[in-house]
């Protein structure tokens, strides 16, 4: 009840995102219901239902990513130290951000089974005169017990991975400015505001370089091969190797882990060769900032990349996409993207105390506005080239 009564209150932004988070489980509850379909209707093929199956927890990964991203900003579940007073304190207000992330979650579920239920005809006769009874196997029964199962994946999911990402928050002020910063004597107490030494560097470049290299490698091994059918795509892509879809698997998740390696190193640049104010500003917030940001972005390369490879090789083709195949990518490539804008602004909310710090002391506002384009530049500069290697990297196999 709780919950629901912060989220009545909230901000509007605040219940936008939460609606993304709906309509992203919506999304994928849909595609698991498609896939139950698909089981119910084709019991000669159990192992195409199951390869199916196994390919929408791809959008579900990343619709979790993105239900996490929009825990960790929410303002009403941020930990203060005068909520502990009146008994919210830290593991409590983890369990309301929990709580609220299962509401969003199940509203989206329940959103897909009346979708599903209405096109199947299950509701009120078929529409668009039975377009889709074939996709989604209208003639055949769906066992209460699965449909349950899997519109529970989503909610269950995203509610313990915000539980377990949020359980370590800080506390901070009500204000979010510094409480020791007062009217008299201000300067005496903006030291503690001001960026901090940069932390330690990220230990995953290494280990991101190494799967990222060793995807490639798969994939230009079984690129021509005859291992082709073996996990097919829902749709039309049925004639990808086994071993391609394997090699991108890899490469994603090296790019994942290298994110924050590489934006690390962004803001190492950004500090080299006898840097002015502005560029070092820029560059220990980036350093500070890399592992918040750098694996969201990891994340939306290997996705970009991925993307740009699938369509070098079918893009040409008529109609190479099935519905669901396409519906997939959608959610796949939204979620990424909003989780890598979500933690951006999570990271601004946490810059608030130093930008008003600076501000004080007497910066300009211009030299934060530039510090904030040299971040974005440099991270431009270093992952939109990567991006675009990997795609030709990954496509080369197939078009040779």
């Amino acid at each position: 009840m709780l919950a629901l009564r912060l989220a009545r209150g909230s901000h509007p932004l605040v219940l936008m995102r939460r609606l993304l988070v709906a309509a992203a489980s919506a999304g994928v509850g849909f595609l698991l219901l498609c896939a139950l379909g698909y089981a119910s209707g084709h019991p000669a093929h159990s192992t195409g239902a199951v390869l199916r199956l196994l390919w929408c927890f791809v959008p579900l990964a990343a619709t979790v990513q993105f239900a996490v991203a929009v825990a960790r900003t929410d303002p009403s579940t941020r930990p203060r130290s005068g909520l502990s007073a009146v008994g919210l304190g830290p593991v409590k207000l983890t369990v309301l951000a929990a709580v609220s992330t299962a509401v969003s979650c199940s509203l989206g579920s329940v959103v897909a089974l009346l979708l599903f239920l209405h096109l199947r005809g299950d509701l009120s006769g078929l529409p668009f005169d039975g377009a889709a009874a074939g996709l989604l196997a209208a003639d055949a029964p769906l066992p209460l017990a699965a449909v349950l199962v899997l519109l529970a994946l989503v909610p269950v999911s995203a509610a313990t991975a915000s539980a377990l990402a949020l359980r370590n928050r800080p506390v901070s002020t009500a204000s979010g400015v510094s409480a020791t910063v007062g009217d008299d004597d201000p300067v005496d107490a903006l030291p503690q505001d001001l960026p901090p030494a940069p932390a330690a560097p990220p230990t995953g470049l290494p280990w991101g370089v190494a799967l990222t290299s060793a995807g490639l490698a798969v994939e230009a091994y079984m690129g021509g091969g005859d291992g082709r059918g073996l996990l097919p795509l829902p749709g039309r892509l049925d004639a990808t190797p086994a071993g391609v879809l394997a090699g991108w698997t890899l490469t994603a998740i090296g790019l994942a882990m290298a994110g924050p390696g590489l934006a690390y190193l962004c803001g190492r640049l950004l500090q080299a060769v006898r840097p002015g104010a502005v560029r070092l500003l820029a560059g220990r917030v980036l350093m500070n900032e890399a592992r918040r940001i750098g694996g969201p972005l990891g994340v939306v390369c290997a996705v970009l990349s991925s993307v740009a490879a699938a369509y070098a090789l079918y893009g040409t083709a008529p109609r190479p996409f099935g519905p669901l195949t396409e519906l997939g990518a959608v959610l796949v490539l939204g979620c990424t993207t909003a989780t890598l804008l979500t933690s951006a602004l999570e990271a601004r909310q946490d810059r608030t105390r130093t930008a008003q710090a600076l501000l004080t002391l007497g910066a300009p506002a211009s030299a934060l506005r530039a510090a904030t384009a040299l971040r974005a530049a440099a991270l431009l500069l270093v992952f939109a080239p990567l991006t675009w290697l990997i795609a030709e990297l990954a496509a080369l196999p197939l078009t040779a």
